[in-house]
């Protein structure tokens, strides 16, 4: 990054502090995170200054977009066994759930764990890279090297052949 950008940006930064700030609806963890992203694309030369417009509506726009991708990424981070405990547990007044809830979802968490398992390898890869890896599902066919439709596809089975699985009764002891 060249000296006269670091300079403008080190002017701006409270502005472009409070910039974040709004763009990650008033979230100060968020809008750090934001804002050192924007900083490391301007350092590592993802995003550079072009000229076409002032140096300002350019970097509040890097870190609008910046903002924006956090949002998806926050997303689609949300994992399949988060879903499900919030699903389980609900979202109580209290910390933490009473012991009859927290039993109820470790069986629950155990019951996925099993239906994971009996997925096909292709189809549990592809869950897996986009739940826990936090990668879009084309993003998880590169990885796979499988074309996009066939991770599609893959994805889309998966689902809803674990929602059979666990929508199914398993048999009690």
């Amino acid at each position: 990054m060249e000296r006269e950008t670091a300079q403008q940006l080190e002017t701006l930064h409270t502005d472009s502090f409070g910039w974040a700030l709004h763009c990650c609806g008033g979230n100060p963890s968020r809008a750090e995170d934001v804002l050192q992203n924007a900083y490391l694309k301007a350092v590592a030369g993802k995003v550079v200054f072009s000229g076409s417009s002032s140096f300002k509506t350019w970097w509040f726009g890097v870190i609008r977009l910046t903002a924006l991708e956090e949002h998806r990424r926050l997303r689609h981070r949300e994992s399949l066994l988060s879903r499900l405990l919030a699903q389980v547990i609900g979202h109580p007044d209290s910390s933490a759930p009473c012991p009859a809830l927290q039993m109820e979802a470790g069986e629950r968490v155990q019951e996925l764990k099993q239906a994971l398992a009996c997925l096909p390898a292709r189809q549990s890869e592809v869950l897996h890279l986009v739940f826990y890896q936090d990668l879009t599902v084309n993003e998880a066919a590169a990885v796979m090297k499988i074309s996009p439709g066939s991770a599609r596809q893959h994805y889309e089975r998966g689902k809803a052949r674990l929602r059979t699985l666990l929508q199914t009764p398993s048999p009690q002891i």
